[in-house]
């Protein structure tokens, strides 16, 4: 680890900052375009990348990774001289004459840490909201997804200037030294053990930090619900990227009875979109690593297998497999983060309620039912980060609502104006005219003055 080269880059953040070099919002706007005009002239390097890494494909890489990250560079563009306006508010008649507003601001030097699963989309997404709100940026890309992180570095490298946004490659030494340092925001994504870390060591220098976690995020299905077609969204939502997504559905929760025809209906399912063989499907991402692979193995047993089960070590794929669970067996512990789905059943929605919330809070849930009765149930009694009624995941797809959980599934959020929001500090201002000096605030004080004061404030 090269200590002086880091601390280099973060001085030259500081130096950026200083100089307030993107104080003016066109000069924003104007490296994020030059932002999404190199990701274009680059998006067969990234596929490439992202397949190495992950073995995704063209559609994929580009559906959840690449199309994301143009599409939210483009809102960026179009809206962040709107929310970096100051903003006039009301002001109290007993500060008359005045004006108050709100002024946005950046908070300067910003962290990034992102993880291996969705190695493009998750790093350069904050980047481009930090960026927006005027900040400069240091990012700490996953090294579990190497051919990806070299790709963000150079695409980083060709776009900003120094200081403007910077790239520090390698492991857990780096990372650790980066969080030794003091920074005026920190941004991660990743698991909660190491969100644990993070806030810690973000709490000695009082930095403002927002952590994207994970957990296990339920997918309920009752009786009302229309079989086929929640099959083929929770097919879709829990085996993209071979599982490996945060807000994939972690399990599914339905009525026990219709749990036999859910199951015919998820297995057609997952023939239909992967083949006979997912494992041969080319198109069909594979597992991260060994470890990876060994802990998704673990999860399948004789005595719980309702469907799939084949794997390649050498390929790192396990085909999509369903399992019988409870709440008490290993697979129902912990997140599970790959292609392997439990399947839990409930013989009442209030029982169903009660035992999500006896887990810790999930990133995302997801309701299939054409009651409204109980889709608000739900989302009036379960807490959640975010989620989907009748569909899964593409809650996370738009601009225009804010991402993120709550208490171990993280804390605060991102994407478009949620985003802009998250990486500015609002400085609130009273302007105060010197034509007027109302007299009733100074001493000696007064009855009449005490009098004036309660008409004023009540």
């Amino acid at each position: 680890m090269d200590e002086k080269l880091i601390l280099e880059k973060i001085g030259l953040m500081k130096k950026f900052q200083k100089e307030k070099r993107m104080l003016r919002v066109k000069d924003r706007k104007q490296s994020l375009k030059k932002l999404y005009q190199n990701i274009k002239l680059n998006i067969g390097k990234i596929t490439e990348a992202l397949h190495k890494d992950l073995n995704k494909s063209e559609v994929e890489s580009y559906m959840t990774e690449i199309g994301l990250v143009l599409n939210e560079i483009s809102y960026m563009i179009k809206h962040c001289r709107k929310f970096s306006k100051i903003k006039k508010v009301v002001t109290p008649l007993s500060q008359f004459h005045a004006k108050s507003f709100q002024m946005p601001c950046p908070y300067g030097c910003v962290l990034v840490i992102s993880p291996w699963n969705y190695p493009f989309m998750l790093a350069i997404e904050p980047i481009i909201d930090a960026v927006a709100a005027g900040n400069s940026v240091l990012l700490k890309p996953s090294e579990i997804s190497p051919y990806t992180s070299k790709v963000v570095a150079e695409i980083i490298n060709e776009t900003f200037e120094r200081g403007h946004v910077e790239v520090v490659e390698g492991g857990k030494e780096e990372c650790s030294f980066l969080l030794e340092q003091d920074f005026d925001y920190i941004f991660y994504t990743g698991s909660t053990r190491v969100g644990k870390i993070v806030m810690q060591k973000a709490a000695e220098n009082f930095t403002p930090v927002t952590l994207e976690l994970g957990g296990k995020c339920p997918c309920i299905v009752d009786e009302t619900a229309n079989m086929s077609l929640a099959a083929r969204r929770i097919v879709f939502g829990k085996f993209l990227n071979c599982g490996q997504t945060c807000v994939a559905p972690d399990y599914v929760y339905c009525h026990s009875k219709i749990k036999d025809k859910l199951i015919k209906e998820i297995e057609k399912e997952i023939v239909r979109q992967y083949g006979i063989s997912s494992i041969e499907n080319k198109d069909y991402p594979r597992l991260i690593n060994l470890k990876q692979f060994n802990t998704m193995k673990s999860f399948i047993k004789e005595d719980n297998l309702i469907f799939g089960g084949k794997f390649d070590e050498e390929r790192l794929k396990i085909e999509p497999t369903l399992i019988s669970s409870t709440f008490d067996d290993e697979s129902m512990q912990d997140e599970i983060f790959g292609p392997i789905l439990p399947i839990v059943t409930f013989d009442s929605l209030d029982e169903a309620v009660e035992n999500i919330n006896n887990y810790p809070k999930p990133l995302a849930l997801y309701i299939f039912s054409t009651s409204k009765s109980n889709q608000d149930k739900v989302l009036n009694y379960c807490d959640f980060g975010g989620g989907c009624i009748n569909d899964t995941i593409i809650h996370i797809a738009g601009s225009r609502l804010g991402f993120g959980g709550l208490k171990q599934s993280g804390m605060g959020s991102y994407h478009g104006k949620a985003g802009f929001d998250t990486f500015t500090h609002y400085k609130s201002m009273v302007d105060k005219k010197n034509w007027l000096d109302l007299p009733m605030r100074y001493q000696p004080y007064s009855k009449l003055k005490y009098k004036i004061i309660k008409l004023f404030l009540k």
